[in-house]
């Protein structure tokens, strides 16, 4: 048996007993559908863990699944992440059975689901439990197939369901009309979202000037985080007021204004939503504009994080 497995092996019986770590994180670890399965069935006797992440693990369907499953039943778990998985299906069952955990499910907190190859389809069937949820804060759909339709269906779960305040659509295809979408949800008096991601969206004018205008608007939003789509001069100088007006905090977005010959543009600073990186730590990390949702979505507890080894 390979020692990693020894070692993971190991692990699962440990966490079978514990009854003081609250976070595990598995990050980058190909513990593929075996280990998963180990984990997920550790969940069903485990009391205490409440934060999980096993992104980036080689998960399969299989243990996709198995995971919602246990959320079915384990109301400790306040955070899972099971993005990057490997999935040879286009039927999106992962992301079905995700949507009727959060049926049922008044105690998941976060649910990060980047990389699933999802599409607006998979969106809909979120979205159709999303409205029935009142304890999801941050939902994770980075790195998917999302276009106007699926920002059409969170815009219509952001007007019917206040709880949600960090939603991270980076690395999709809203475009204009689907930020417009979410701009005109987020305008409404109601709208509890604090942080927005739509980084690389192919977003033009139309979309970010409705951004800029929801933000006047309402003032619980104060991350948004732009780069990667059309920052022509109108949207340059736009979020070049909102931040110099101190509307938009810098270290609240991705960009940065500076002006060339009476041109206002647009640079990429370094901030950003994304709550973990093999190289956060959790501990003293709250203030860090560069990982921004764990300010957030901070918490006091105890965290294990089992970092990628060698498998030669």
């Amino acid at each position: 048996m390979p020692i990693f497995i020894m070692i993971l092996a190991c692990t699962v019986l440990i966490l079978q007993k514990n009854t003081s770590l609250k976070t595990l994180r598995m990050t980058g670890n190909k513990i593929g559908n075996k280990g998963a399965l180990q984990l997920a069935a550790m969940l069903q006797i485990n009391a205490t863990l409440e934060e999980i992440d096993v992104s980036d693990c080689d998960l399969a369907t299989q243990s996709v699944i198995a995971f919602a499953i246990v959320l079915k039943n384990n109301r400790r778990i306040r955070a899972i992440n099971v993005s990057r998985p490997l999935l040879f299906s286009l039927q999106e069952e992962t992301t079905v059975h995700m949507a009727q955990i959060l049926v049922v499910n008044k105690t998941l907190r976060e649910l990060h689901m980047g990389k699933h190859d999802m599409t607006d389809t998979g969106v809909e069937r979120l979205c159709e439990a999303l409205k029935l949820n009142v304890s999801l804060r941050y939902l994770d759909l980075r790195c998917n197939r999302i276009t106007q339709d699926g920002a059409k269906c969170l815009s219509e779960v952001l007007k019917q369901n206040p709880s949600l305040e960090i939603l991270d659509l980076s690395s999709n295809r809203i475009e204009d009309d689907g930020a417009v979408y979410l701009s005109e949800a987020i305008k409404l008096p109601h709208s509890k979202l604090k942080a927005l991601s739509v980084t690389s969206n192919n977003i033009g004018k139309k979309g970010l000037m409705s951004f800029n205008e929801a933000m006047k608007v309402n003032s619980c939003l104060t991350h948004i985080y732009i780069w990667g789509n059309k920052l022509e001069e109108p949207v340059c100088v736009a979020f070049s007021r909102l931040i110099s007006s101190g509307r938009l905090l810098e270290e609240h977005t991705d960009v940065s204004p500076y002006e060339v010959d009476g041109h206002v543009f647009l640079a990429e600073a370094s901030h950003g939503l994304h709550r973990h990186y093999y190289w956060t730590s959790r501990y003293g990390g709250d203030g860090d504009s560069s990982n921004s949702a764990l300010a957030l979505m901070a918490s006091d507890s105890l965290s294990l994080q089992i970092y990628p080894v060698s498998h030669s």
